[in-house]
């Protein structure tokens, strides 16, 4: 099969979009079928970009982190695209790919799906604060809506998610296909070196948040709740390993919570050579975005052995149980801190609950499961795709 990705987001630009893409397509790689991405040129080459289409890109003024692609310059390459004979176009991203991935795929004569990975209701007032919130949320549903149902088939990361899509109105065809992870995320590290490396004691308690810094992540949460553990933990150490736009932010709730000496900000760690040892130096991954359409780092941290407090809402709470690997507290920071604590008095059951996170996830959340049901789906879609045309066809001649 040979399979067109869009996007707005890939790496250098590290986010949730960024790792999807790189796991389904180093599956799909691996199994044989051809995939191409087209996405922004960030001036800075990765490590992968012997099957990427660069486009130039402008600058975003509210979002620095980002880019949005030219739109001539894709359709300036469709003589080149045509020559490819895809079997199907894959949107990733709601800005110029859903556009540019709609009018490639007809252009093409080729389905059009698309994956829904960022619930935006919940996202767009952060981005947009002049727009009161009720009705930054009404334009979230209205354009979701609109935009999946201009698609063949939408896919959702969790079952939550897609419940929230079908309540928007969201009528195509659609399945539930999370991103799953690689093997090396269960690599072996050496997560004392770590500690090491960033002058954290042996002995001293840490938490771990991994994810980008922004405000829709709730990351005021945690620091409110490290706040309350401290009085049961007076050594706790609160790690927030990423960037974001949020980060001014939280270094000035820091400081008014006088936790100057408990929080840590480490920027983004390498995912090759860093990011796994950091999940195992952690003792309990802590994590209360309530706007996640999957929570992958919720995954990666289990690979790991590091046992996970978390608020499960949305995609979050289609990947944790309760006692697999996870404690699932409610939304207050009292009851999160002791769920913590528990755990970091109780090293028995915080090493148990670790074993147990790392069988659940090899048992559930694998990159080849994940990407097999992927291909499935392309293969229905396409079907599918093929039957309208042809009964179009057909009624076409009986008309004449």
């Amino acid at each position: 099969m040979k399979i067109l990705f869009i996007s707005d987001v890939y790496f250098p630009r590290i986010n949730g979009v960024s790792t999807s893409i790189r796991t389904f397509v180093e599956q799909m790689q691996w199994h044989g079928h051809e995939v191409h991405l087209i996405a922004p040129d960030y001036g800075e080459l990765t490590r992968d970009e012997t099957w990427i289409k660069r486009i130039p890109a402008r600058d975003i003024y509210f979002d620095p982190e980002d880019k949005l692609m030219k739109y001539g310059e894709v359709m300036r390459i469709l003589p080149a695209l045509r020559l490819q004979q895809y079997d199907v176009v894959h949107v990733h991203t709601p800005f110029v790919a859903h556009y540019l991935g709609l009018k490639l795929a007809r252009a093409l004569r080729v389905p059009c799906v698309e994956t829904y990975h960022t619930f935006f209701e919940d996202y767009l007032h952060h981005y947009l604060p002049w727009i009161p919130r009720p009705v930054a949320r009404g334009m979230a549903r209205m354009i979701s809506k609109r935009q999946c149902n201009a698609m063949d088939a939408v896919i959702a990361p969790s079952q939550p998610m897609l419940d929230v899509l079908r309540k928007y109105g969201v009528n195509v065809a659609a399945e539930v296909i999370p991103t799953g992870l690689q093997d090396n995320s269960f690599k072996e590290v050496d997560g004392k070196a770590f500690r090491a490396l960033y002058g954290i004691a042996l002995d001293r308690p840490m938490l771990l948040y991994v994810g980008r810094v922004a405000f829709e992540k709730n990351i005021d949460f945690l620091l409110n709740m490290l706040k309350q553990l401290i009085t049961q933990q007076p050594d706790v150490l609160l790690v927030i390993a990423g960037q974001g736009p949020a980060e001014r932010h939280l270094h000035k709730l820091v400081a008014q919570l006088g936790l100057e000496g408990h929080v840590k900000f480490i920027g983004y760690l390498d995912r090759n050579t860093e990011l796994n040892a950091c999940y195992q130096a952690a003792d309990v991954f802590v994590f209360s975005s309530k706007s996640e359409t999957q929570g992958l780092v919720l995954l990666e941290a289990m690979a790991q052995e590091t046992p996970v407090v978390a608020i499960a809402e949305l995609g979050t709470a289609s990947i944790l149980v309760d006692g697999e690997g996870a404690l699932i507290a409610p939304d207050d920071i009292h009851e999160f801190a002791d769920k913590v604590n528990y755990l970091l008095i109780n090293p028995e059951e915080k090493f148990a609950l670790g074993f147990d996170a790392k069988r659940y996830v090899l048992e559930k959340w694998t990159a080849q499961l994940q990407a097999e049901r992927l291909l499935n789906f392309y293969r229905q879609v396409i079907s599918e795709k093929v039957s309208r045309v042809e009964a179009g066809a057909g009624l076409a001649e009986v008309n004449v």
